[in-house]
């Protein structure tokens, strides 16, 4: 029977005889009493129903089963960091290969302004999968799918794939030239898969757009998502931008006189939000607007870096710049410089950039430009914004006399491409160094756009090694740069080669680069954000997204202190060290804060700019290394062996417990399931049958020990009763975890993997008993059975004089039982004038009992007991807010920048797909809009609309079709875990609520986490501030950026620049006449294509 479900009316009604009412309140003496007579029940209860001391001599009578091992912490990491340099170089060598190769080829390909229809085939990874999809298309191909373990989609080691922007024509000359070179490239991709089978993603991103990928894979699966808009461009991430161009130093100008209000105004401002994307982490900005003075947008005094926060708030702070007064070109441009030359600031120390944003002006600021940039070692791009008859000769000027560029952007369309083109200007001097540039980096971790999960990438740019000419400087090496080359690496490759289950469940490896932003760490698990992408990727209208990098830093994945800093600092220097600190610890679950010691090791990851570490508990210092037999097949073949596999039979339940064993990778056959029933008996089975060395022998004989082990406990158990215990619980780091008596199993909802189980992380750290609160119902849902409490604690073993914590033992305690038996040690008999003890619902005084996060435990009030996992002070706020200001309880706020919110609603009358732009009626009528780069773009979804009319009907119903939940942004969330700082025992204090009272007194309950508390009822003074303090996590702005801009963390920039060479030829500097096409043929276009939209939209 289980005694969880025992129903309300069982408690304990304790009445006292005399019927008085209570006027004293209790001395602190007798709390002290009642606290102790508490604390006695309680521990005997659990030091007998658990046995934690006999499976401790469980151990050590079996000690011939196995030996005590050293974590050597050094050799660890130098190991570890050894493996990661060689899995990086190899991928280094095979991008080198492509690399050479690319160049190569383009170099031999022949310019054509006309192919024939055999000379080019390539698969559109856009094309549906369905067979006629490629049918009447020019130059397509279908490859022949299927599913790959590996990458998990459909892949075609045969091909590549091709995948064009949405706003790119891919029948224009430049890209059927670029097409055909490339196809080349198919058979090097091959052949470094030939060589090297682990090896992921290859992929080739152009300067024009164009990404040229192997495997073949489908971009997204059409017959799935038909309506789905692609908005991708290589050239916009995180890989390519790091690529193609040194770092930099930006200074947006933006020209805020009155002369750009409205539509051009608006152009501008996203134009800024578009060229802010074109940054990195490693790159640093600030915005401005001028007229006759200059402003800041945002709060920053100087250039910050380009990280999301940074460029969210820039962005945001755009849209703010309103347009009045006359242009002094000359105030903006010498602010600009000086914003340039301030030194004792946190800089990118490369390129040197000005981007300015105006409509145009008679002024050349020629004085300012000479004063400051005579050596022209700050390069000046302009843009011509809005559609005007302003002469655009001097701000041409500026770019061309500057060693930057002028680009015109008249509408709309236009933002995307002219705010991305200047990498290539940038790219001149990479080209030029040759060699020097070519310099493999590897970026920060970011989400994989054809879903591979988190990885890191290797890149190295290539050049264009042909030669021109032109009547200036005769015959001489082409500047441009191809593109960037790029090959992935899975952050699980490089997990695999960080052994993970030697150093116990809080001992763990990170791995930072040169920005401090961890690629490895425990705490780096956007799966909110992974989740929340693939239910866009799977929805019928979702529209692909600009995917932000995951960019955690170290000091916001664990919590910060000052040696914490120093240990960044020396990491990101390239450091080797070791320091043992006592730091605080968030638990797995993000509700606690525990003290621990941790020793940290660490040392660089040569030929790379990153640093590996590796952070060990004292009690992780040695691990347990079963030695059932010298290999798999004598280890299952002995005594020992054969009577532990039978504890885990599923028949055996009822006499060794419920057992459950960690979901890892014991075999390599071996699937996971996720049902843990299924996976033992699929691991009974499979052990029988499986040859020795399919099987990681480490892990499966640990495992078996530990099955042994345990097993001998529960049969302990089975010997004695014990009251008030609903179930008793053991749980190894081999990965067993025993739950008895077996029906207790069915209200087990502890994560199986005992290295991911946060009350067992918890109790390791801890030397006491750790009372742990039932995660509270917060939706209201009747719950299916009374809660019940877990108690847990560290089973200590030392040999050798050698400190291990192999296993953690612990009880579930009845609720009801665990009342009776707290109402009873504070009843006193024969009280006359003072409060008679914690009776059951007593008008008078509430007692609880809370854990050292603050979660309600116990109650004398039965309203109470039905918050039993509730943070207390969203129960009583005014008595939670004294005990933190009494320092009962300290807390702790911290940041998560890795969780997904629900976006603001916008209005209805706002409604449409997101991420789309729609032309305007003035947009339609504009040349200038037609001849921009979104022209084709809307032209095809005109076309599409016309031969499924259902499309255009879809798109418009999409904001009703989709819930909220396919549209969360991501976004910080704040949390704050409270935490017993001190050794004080005793607590007391009044809480003043102006016209009325209450006492309380307080005690610690010692060996355990938990509080006692007595107070004058709630119910007898309502005038204080009811308003609950919040504990869960909640949407947040996060730290104020513009504080941290004053201090920003330590970082380092790459060792190499490349942003001025003497050869430069900077005689193409826009101005051309690709935006001034023949517009009598325009213009009957425009009109054709806007009766067809009107038609489509009032049909």
């Amino acid at each position: 029977m289980d005694t969880c479900r025992v129903p309300a009316w069982v408690f304990l009604v304790l009445v006292w005889q005399g019927g008085c009412l209570a006027s004293q309140f209790p001395t602190q003496l007798m709390i002290k009493e009642w606290v102790d007579q508490m604390q006695k029940e309680l521990v005997t209860l659990a030091d007998t129903a658990t046995g934690g001391m006999s499976l401790t001599q469980i151990f050590l009578r079996n000690q011939h089963l196995y030996s005590v091992e050293q974590n050597d912490a050094e050799e660890l990491v130098a190991r570890a960091a050894r493996n990661i340099e060689q899995l990086l170089r190899k991928r280094s060598a095979a991008l080198k290969k492509l690399a050479a190769a690319a160049e190569q080829f383009q170099v031999d390909h022949t310019w054509k302004d006309e192919f024939e229809d055999d000379e080019i085939s390539y698969y559109n990874s856009k094309d549906n999968l369905d067979a006629n999809e490629t049918e009447g298309k020019k130059y397509r191909l279908r490859p022949d799918f299927k599913e790959d373990a590996s990458f998990r989609r459909l892949t075609d080691h045969n091909h590549t794939a091709v995948h064009i922007p949405t706003d790119i024509y891919d029948g224009s000359t430049i890209v059927l030239n670029e097409l055909n070179w490339t196809e080349a490239l198919e058979d090097v991709f091959r052949k470094n898969r030939e060589d090297d089978p682990t090896l992921l993603w290859q992929v080739f991103g152009s300067a024009t757009g164009l990404a040229r990928y192997f495997p073949a894979s489908p971009w997204m699966d059409a017959r799935k998502t038909p309506s789905k808009i692609d908005l991708y461009d290589v050239r916009r991430r995180p890989w390519y931008i790091q690529g193609a161009a040194s770092p930099k130093d930006m200074l947006i100008l933006v020209d805020a006189s009155g002369s750009v209000s409205g539509l051009t105004l608006k152009l501008i401002r996203t134009s800024v939000s578009e060229m802010l994307e074109t940054l990195s982490d490693d790159d640093y900005v600030n915005v401005v607007y001028f007229n006759t003075r200059v402003k800041k947008t945002a709060c920053f005094d100087h250039l910050v870096q380009a990280n999301v926060r940074n460029k969210k708030l820039l962005k945001d702070a755009v849209q703010n710049i309103t347009a009045k007064g006359i242009t002094n070109y000359t105030k903006g441009f010498e602010f600009a410089f000086e914003q340039l030359s301030v030194k004792n600031v946190s800089r990118a120390n490369c390129n040197k950039i000005i981007m300015l944003f105006t409509d145009g002006g008679e002024e050349r600021a020629q004085a300012i430009l000479e004063k400051y940039n005579a050596d022209k070692k700050v390069r000046i791009f302009t843009f011509s914004v809005g559609q005007h008859n302003y002469d655009k000769g001097p701000i041409q000027w500026m770019a061309c006399s500057n060693k930057g560029y002028f680009y015109e952007i008249p509408s709309i369309g236009a933002i995307r491409i002219n705010t991305q083109e200047y990498l290539d200007v940038l790219g001149r001097p990479m080209v030029l160094a040759d060699k020097q540039a070519k310099q493999i980096q590897w970026t920060n971790v970011y989400l994989d756009a054809l879903e591979l999960g988190l990885v890191i990438t290797g890149t190295l740019p290539v050049f264009n090694r042909t030669m021109t000419v032109d009547e200036r400087h005769g015959e001489h090496q082409n500047q441009l740069i191809l593109g960037v080359m790029g090959i992935d690496v899975s952050l699980d490759d490089i997990k695999k080669l960080t052994p993970r289950f030697t150093i116990g469940p809080n001992g763990y490896y990170f791995a930072i680069d040169p920005n401090g932003y961890v690629l490895l760490h425990p705490n780096l698990q956007p799966k909110k954000r992974i989740g929340n992408r693939k239910l866009r990727l799977n929805d019928k209208y979702a529209v692909t997204f600009h995917e932000e990098p995951v960019t955690l830093d170290l000091l916001d994945a664990e919590l910060e202190n000052d040696i914490k800093v120093e240990i960044r600092k020396m990491m990101i220097d390239g450091e080797i060290g070791e320091r043992t600190i006592d730091t605080l610890v968030k638990t797995q679950d993000e509700r606690y804060i525990d003290r621990g010691i941790r020793t940290y090791t660490w040392a660089p990851v040569n030929g790379t700019d990153y640093s590996l570490a590796l952070a060990l508990p004292k009690y992780s210092e040695h691990f347990i290394q079963a030695k059932l037999g010298e290999d798999m097949k004598e280890a299952m073949s002995s005594t020992w062996g054969q009577g532990a596999m039978e504890t885990m039979q599923l028949d055996r339940f009822d006499e060794f417990g419920h057992t459950y064993i960690a979901p890892r990778e014991y075999c390599k056959e071996l699937k996971l399931s996720l049902n843990n029933t299924q996976f033992l008996l699929d691991f009974n089975q499979f052990i029988e049958r499986t040859p020795p060395e399919a099987c990681n022998v480490s892990l499966v004989s640990r495992l078996i020990l530990d099955a042994g082990l345990t097993a001998e406990l529960v049969q302990l158990w089975n010997e004695q009763s014990v009251d008030g215990i609903v179930a008793r619980f053991v749980a190894t780091d081999g990965g067993i975890t025993r739950v008895y008596p077996r029906s207790a199993a069915e209200e087990w909802s502890e994560n199986h993997e005992t290295y991911e189980s946060s009350f067992y992380k918890r109790t390791l750290d801890n030397e006491i008993y750790i009372f742990t609160a039932p995660a509270f119902n917060t939706e209201g849902r009747e719950p299916v059975s009374e809660p019940c409490i877990l108690v847990s604690k560290a089973v200590d073993l030392t040999i050798d004089k050698v400190t291990l914590k192999p296993a953690v033992v612990g009880v579930k305690l009845n609720i009801s039982f665990w009342m009776n038996s707290f109402m009873n040690a504070t009843l006193k008999l024969n009280c006359k004038d003072e409060i008679c003890g914690c009776l059951k619902n007593d008008k008078h005084v509430d007692c609880v009992i809370l854990d050292d996060g603050g979660f309600l435990l116990m109650s004398n009030q039965d309203e109470y007991i039905s918050l039993i996992g509730q943070f207390f002070g969203e129960v009583d706020p005014v008595l939670m807010i004294n005990l933190v200001n009494t320092s009962l309880y300290s807390f702790n706020k911290t940041y998560d920048y890795q969780s997904v919110c629900d976006p603001e609603k916008d209005s209805k009358a706002a409604a449409g797909p997101r991420s789309v732009y729609v032309p305007t009626i003035a947009d339609l009528l504009s040349v200038g809009w037609w001849a921009s780069t979104a022209a084709w773009s809307i032209l095809q979804q005109l076309i599409y609309g016309l031969i499924f009319p259902n499309l255009l009907e879809a798109v418009e119903s999409a904001e009703e079709e989709i819930s909220d939940a396919m549209f969360k942004e991501s976004c910080i969330t704040e949390q704050t875990q409270y935490f017993f700082d001190n050794d004080e025992r005793s607590y007391s204090g009044v809480l003043d609520c102006g016209n009325c009272s209450r006492m309380y007194r307080g005690e610690k309950l010692p060996n355990t986490n938990l509080v006692f508390l007595i107070t004058d009822a709630k119910a007898t003074c309502l005038s204080c501030d009811p308003r609950p303090l919040r504990q869960a996590e909640q949407p947040s702005e996060g730290p104020d950026p513009c504080e941290l801009a004053q201090n920003p963390r330590y970082r380092k920039g790459p060792d190499a620049c490349f942003d001025n060479n003497e050869n430069e030829d900077d005689s193409e500097c826009g101005g051309g006449t690709c935006l001034s096409p023949c517009h009598w043929p325009m213009l009957g276009l425009q009109l054709l294509l806007l009766w067809l939209f009107t038609s489509l939209r009032h049909s």
